[in-house]
């Protein structure tokens, strides 16, 4: 079973559309970052976590052939505006694929994209089926049943959903706070992937500092942020965190 961090960009990537690199190295490979989205692989399943504007180019990157579900965090647009490059995948299967979205993302893919849920005619057919996003998915790598649990953290103004696979890794890629009561799931984890947009304060993101904090409070083997926007160069970030602490990259692999 793998994990592939597929993007691990802010909202607009680095470089940015127009160009801008802000702190980031464009000699650096590890600088240029794709929205973010994640693979769960398993031998039985590839398990997508969200749809990144991205998506095209990080799938074929990779050479994913298939995909058999799709898991999404929240409602934003860096997270959901890559749905319509899912329709190759029914156009292989002839079937819908199945995604799972709580209310408020379901209500907001369904007004948006209601064309991938009901189709407008034989030629266009429905190619997804939206489902509720329940507490506990599972999936199954060889004979083993493995179970990916979702769990609620507050992303500024909206809800989002952070994963944690077979209690081995979770990731938690939109999050400004997460709930006491929660914290206990996220203890000693072999890899914890986490929120980091950049130094100073942000609303809606974790920051260095309130990664860091929240790593130290988790203990997890190895931490990996993500979401990182233009202000954080890869090799500087890199020379300034503890040794189990790494910045994540597009492409970065974690087998479980």
């Amino acid at each position: 079973m793998k994990f592939i961090i597929l993007g691990c960009g802010s909202s607009m990537g680095v470089p940015r559309p127009d160009g801008f690199f802000g702190n980031c190295d464009p000699k650096n490979k590890k600088n240029y970052r794709t929205r973010c989205s994640a693979l769960i692989q398993t031998s039985d399943e590839n398990i997508l976590v969200d749809t990144s504007p991205d998506l095209r180019q990080q799938l074929l990157r990779h050479k994913i052939k298939k995909i058999d579900k799709v898991l999404y965090s929240h409602m934003h647009a860096d997270q959901t505006h890559g749905i319509n490059d899912l329709r190759s995948f029914y156009i292989n299967n002839k079937r819908p694929i199945n995604v799972y979205a709580d209310k408020f993302t379901s209500k907001y893919l369904k007004e948006n994209f209601s064309y991938i849920f009901k189709g407008y005619s034989n030629e266009y057919p429905a190619t997804l089926k939206l489902n509720k996003l329940e507490k506990n998915t599972y999936t199954k790598d060889l004979d083993k049943r493995v179970k990916i649990r979702s769990i609620v953290v507050e992303h500024g103004m909206v809800k989002s959903n952070c994963f944690i696979i077979d209690n081995k890794i979770a990731y938690i890629s939109d999050v400004n706070k997460i709930y006491k009561k929660d914290e206990k799931f996220f203890k000693n984890l072999k890899y914890l992937i986490i929120d980091c947009l950049w130094y100073n304060y942000h609303p809606s993101h974790f920051n260095v500092e309130t990664s860091l904090l929240t790593i130290k409070k988790f203990k997890p083997k190895k931490a990996i942020l993500t979401n990182l926007s233009p202000v954080l160069d890869y090799k500087i970030l890199k020379k300034q965190l503890p040794k189990n602490i790494v910045p994540a990259h597009d492409g970065l692999t974690l087998k479980l």
